[in-house]
């Protein structure tokens, strides 16, 4: 320890947490007053004192330290030296040696565990700290919690300090008039309003301009956050009470993590997803295979025309199949139990050639670990139909053959490598037969088989093009008789070169290319590589509701472009090869525009703009190029040429580099984003984007556990964006408006009256109605339109995805939707204020007196305003609101009721005998009310309230129409939606070759087998016959799609 102190390494402690008891205060006040209406209210209060992952890494050690075994005296004398790389992000890259006794051995990857990984059957290991605390892989990738915020967030910043701005102007207005009228009219007053020692007009306009604050505060009240985040908490409910986003066979509903990012679920203009887990189930099956020339797993009649099969093959016979293997072709079966040699050969080689692990929990019951997917579905296919992988060492392998026990001699695994694109084993059979057996890409084997197989080629061709165009997964399979002696030879020769320190790679190639040819090709095999259910159809919806999907995995190129087929991310006519192409006309450099932007404008921000680009493209990147391409000097040609195309893939990419794509575009498209994912690997990139979604697969809690809304499959995300991120943003944005709308024409009458009560900050509002203005009277309207309403259902949000267009271009609720609230508010406050006034100017009673007092005068302007702000607002409502509830009404109505009810209470005797000084208001309600002439006036300010508001919204919808109006137009004409048909042109041969990684050849001998144990909860549903528990994916057609079908049915 003290040795190591010297070198003053980096400590092993690390912190993820966000706070910590010293910090928690002044980080979260910090946070909490970014929000600057929350710096607003605290001034005002101070002005007013006196009121994990689980995918299988198998791990080996060096021979020489795994001979220590848990000998401590032997593990406490070791003394050797590693020399490694310095401390970086690469999860799959690891160089070093170690020098012991005098001998340098390499170490790589395989020899590494990272920090965080879990052992899996195996009690204990001892090893020796490379990286610690900062310095390991897993603090390289991760990335540091960042605050939240909404797009509207910002823009209410922006808004509140124009507010402010504002507020100060009424105010200032106000004080140079009570300044005025003090020094021409006040002086008058002085004789019975005598002013308090020391106090002159100065002083008095000084102190009228707080007064005034205090008066107009209201123009951005405390309720106006408290309904927000209300609003926001009743959207999210909504999202976990969804049955349409339950997922029964796990018993995972949906949840929303977070309260306070809803409606920037309907703004999203950018998807970076993750692959294995998310758009997969990371499930695959055998399906077809071509074995010396025939074709398997499909049935033909007489005519030559492929025909349904329904009926399983019976494996009974075998009785260490997999009872959850599926096959109907019945030849095959018949093939191999007749003993054809060409059939037994062919799955045989699955048996032999591969790195599964097997596992027997208990007698008869077999399970196999693999490190790919691809593997464990051709092993198991091998061991359906006879040839049964039972177990392995570092020297053997055991197979059952048609019920008889065969051990092979492993003399040496060829091992996969990118480059390579096929992997082989040589072993020899208890009758001392060498044999090579290979399996990997068609375009790698058919160049390295004999000659003789030239006519067998072709029609495996065939087969494969065929199993291609269906969308399967296919890979040719050889093998290769061995002579004893040259077997010698290139074993002496392979030795030397695994234990070479230079050219090690290069060596073994050499090697491996030499043994590899003069092949006899043996046949194909096509695996179904299993998404998630309805995963092509919820990113063709999304891509309709111009959602740019990017797909970021640590799979490699092939791999991911095969996904990007199957899920209808690419079409077959999108390649092309350079940005020029796409937009000849194109300027040489990106054109950026700079700008300032949020709180004081104080933001520097930089947006490229979008090019237009003729035809459809995409582009995969692998994370070799995408490193250099993020370089500061490339990386704004990296977003430019990323953005001319439909879908981009990145391949082969860090956590970290992930989390840097995200960010690119945050910062220069100045879109919302979203990452969705399932690991620890992409916790990073749900941090950085605007939402972060979660997925509950096979890769543990980690990423649901960093998100914002968590769900089990990707097809939620379309309901998740398309019907509640729509809703929540449309709610929103409409509570906006009619809230600021209702406190700007509340303040603005205030501020109108001043003119006529000698600037003196009187209220024209009687007290009890200020307080219970926002809490009670016009509240409960407008919140429950924004907790309930649906402008259309979920159905037709599904159905017509150009729905949510509006929400990415922020059109519901901008800087021009304030400004129009404001005005409207100008000319309903003059409305409200002046037509009352009129209409009491000199009025008297039907008997004779006076009515034209104060007290009559507030109370008519404020029933006016509390009626029209009622009535308007229930009648724009009306035009607004298309899902009415029982609470819609109880909320309209109740608060009419619950207006007269505590007016007539507040002016009542009882009240005024009770509590004088609070109550001053005795008798007002029952002496204005009972006159003709008030509830004439409270009528005519309704009508020019409400005129303009039905004139403007019939003349836009004339003129004007928004997808929304057109989209209701269609409400009434119910289409029942029909299936999208899609079919698949793109060949994906050899997807599995390329699921394959590097390096397990030499693992399979560690001793070490893995398993995966899984616990179930009840499920909360056991009806199984049920639609929710079927949970079918829903397909729907665009309303241009209808017309071209209406179009092409005409006569």
């Amino acid at each position: 320890r003290t040795f190591n102190l010297s070198f003053r390494y980096a400590n092993n402690a690390i912190k993820t947490s966000k706070y910590n008891i010293f910090t928690f205060l002044p980080l979260n006040l910090f946070e909490q007053f970014r929000r600057l209406a929350n710096a607003y209210f605290l001034f005002l209060l101070i002005l007013q004192v006196d009121m994990l992952e689980t995918n299988l890494k198998v791990k080996q050690a060096l021979t020489v330290t795994g001979e220590l075994g848990d000998n401590i005296e032997a593990l406490a004398a070791f003394n050797g030296e590693v020399r490694c790389e310095p401390p970086n992000n690469r999860l799959d890259k690891f160089k070093g040696t170690l020098t012991l006794n005098g001998e340098r051995y390499a170490l790589d990857n395989d020899k590494v565990l990272l920090r965080g990984c879990t052992l899996r059957n195996t009690e204990w290991c001892f090893g020796l700290v490379i990286f610690g605390g900062p310095d390991t892989k897993l603090m390289q990738n991760s990335g540091k919690s960042i605050f939240k915020r909404t797009s509207i967030d910002h823009l209410m910043n922006i808004l509140v300090l124009c507010i402010f701005g504002f507020l100060a102007s009424m105010c200032s207005i106000l004080t140079i008039g009570n300044a005025i009228w003090e020094t021409n009219e006040g002086s008058v007053f002085t004789m019975f309003l005598p002013r308090e020692p020391g106090i002159d007009a100065p002083l008095s306009s000084f102190l009228i301009f707080w007064s005034y604050v205090i008066v107009l505060n209201t123009v951005v009240p405390i309720s106006l956050y408290v309904s927000v985040e209300f609003i926001r908490l009743g959207n999210s409910f909504f999202i976990d009470w969804d049955r349409k986003m339950y997922y029964p066979k796990k018993d995972t509903p949906a949840q929303a993590r977070t309260t306070t990012l809803n409606e920037e679920l309907g703004q999203i203009k950018y998807i970076f997803s993750d692959k294995t887990g998310t758009l997969t189930q990371n499930i695959m099956t055998f399906n077809k295979c071509s074995i010396n020339g025939k074709a398997y797993g499909d049935l033909y009649d007489f005519s030559g025309e492929r025909v349904a099969i329904t009926e399983r093959v019976d494996f009974s016979w075998n009785n260490l199949a997999d009872p959850k293997f599926n096959f109907h072709d019945h030849s095959l079966v018949e093939m191999v139990r007749s003993g054809n040699p060409e059939t037994q050969e062919f799955f045989r080689l699955l048996s032999l050639c591969h790195t599964v692990m097997p596992e027997e929990k208990k007698e008869g019951e077999l399970n196999y670990q693999a490190q790919s997917p691809d593997e464990g579905a051709l092993v198991t296919a091998a061991r359906n139909f006879g040839f049964v992988f039972l177990s392995r060492t570092p020297e053997t392998i055991t197979v059952i053959e048609m019920g008889r026990q065969v051990i092979y001699e492993l003399l040496a695994i060829l091992d996969f490598s990118n480059v390579r694109k096929r992997m082989s084993v040589i072993v020899r059979s208890a009758e001392g037969k060498l044999t090579l057996y290979c399996k990997g890409a068609d375009t790698m084997i058919f160049e390295r088989l004999h000659p003789s197989c030239n006519k067998l080629m072709e029609v495996t061709t065939n087969h494969l093009n065929e199993y291609a165009g269906d969308g399967l997964r296919t890979l040719a399979l050889a093998y290769k008789d061995l002579d004893e002696a040259y077997m010698i030879d290139w074993t002496q020769r392979h030795h030397e070169a695994s234990v070479a320190m230079e050219g090690r790679e290069e060596k073994l190639d050499e090697l491996y290319e030499e043994i590899e040819k003069d092949m006899m090709l043996l046949g194909a095999t096509a695996v179904e590589d299993k998404l998630q259910d309805g995963v092509p159809q919820t990113i063709e919806q999304l891509a309709k509701a111009d959602i740019k999907i990017w797909v970021l995995t640590g799979d490699k190129q092939e791999t991911a472009e095969n996904i990007g087929y199957s899920c209808h991310v690419f079409c077959p006519h999108v390649f092309r090869n350079a940005r020029r192409k796409m937009c000849p006309e194109a300027e040489e450099e990106p054109s950026v525009i700079k700008s300032r932007v949020g709180l004081f404008w104080l933001k520097k921000t930089e947006t490229m703009q979008d090019e237009k680009v003729d035809g459809d493209y995409g582009l995969i990147i692998n994370g070799h190029s995408l490193a250099f391409a993020l370089e500061k000097n490339l990386r704004l040609e990296l977003l430019r040429t990323a953005c001319m195309c439909q879908t981009v893939i990145c391949c082969r990419v860090t956590p970290l580099q992930k989390a840097q794509v995200v960010q690119l575009v945050k910062k220069y498209k100045q879109a919302v984003t979203l990452a969705i994912g399932d690991g620890a690997n992409d916790v990073s990139m749900i941090k950085v984007a605007h939402i972060g979604v979660g997925i509950s697969g096979q890769e543990g809690m980690q990423a649901v556990l960093s998100s914002d809304f968590s769900f089990a499959q990707f097809r939620y995300l379309q309901r998740l964006l398309l019907v509640h991120g729509r809703w929540s943003y449309i709610r929103m944005c409409n509570f906006l408006g009619y809230f600021f709308y209702k406190n700007f024409t509340f303040t603005l009458v205030q501020f109108w009256y001043a003119f006529f009560c000698g600037f003196s900050a009187q209220t024209v509002y009687e007290e009890w109605f200020i307080t219970f203005y926002n809490m009670v009277y016009t509240a409960l309207p407008v919140l429950g339109m924004c907790l309930f309403d649906q402008d259309v259902n979920d159905r037709w949000s599904l159905y017509h995805p150009q729905l949510y267009a509006p929400g990415q271009k922020n059109q519901y609720f901008n800087k021009k939707a304030f400004v129009s609230c404001v005005v409207h508010s100008c000319y309903s406050s003059l409305i409200l204020f002046f037509i009352p006034w009129a209409s009491m100017h000199d009025t008297v009673r039907d008997d004779g007196k006076e009515i034209a007092d104060y007290q009559s005068f507030a109370l008519l302007a404020q029933t006016c305003l509390t009626l029209i702000m009622i009535k308007v607002n229930t009648f724009q409502l009306c035009l607004d609101t298309y899902y009415w509830t029982a609470v819609n009404h109880f909320f309209v109505w109740g608060s009419m009721v619950a207006y007269f009810s505590i007016t007539l209470t507040m002016c009542s005797n009882g009240m005024f005998y009770l509590f004088t000084s609070s109550f001053p208001f005795i008798g007002t309600t029952r002496n204005s009310l009972n006159q003709p002439n008030v509830w004439l006036t409270i009528f005519l300010t309704f009508l020019l309230c409400i005129l303009p508001v039905v004139a403007f919204r019939f003349i836009f919808i004339q003129l004007r129409p928004t997808i929304n109006d057109k989209v209701k137009k269609h409400l009434g004409q119910h289409v029942k939606p029909s299936s999208l048909l899609f079919t698949l042109l793109r060949s994906t041969r050899s997807g599995y070759a390329f699921s394959h990684s590097q390096g397990y050849g030499d693992l399979v001998t560690s001793r070490k087998f893995l398993m995966k144990r899984s616990t179930k909860r009840a499920p909360l549903f056991t009806q199984t016959d049920s639609s929710i528990f079927q949970n079918q994916p829903q397909h729907y057609r665009t309303i241009a799609e209808e017309a071209d079908e209406s179009q092409g049915h005409s006569p």
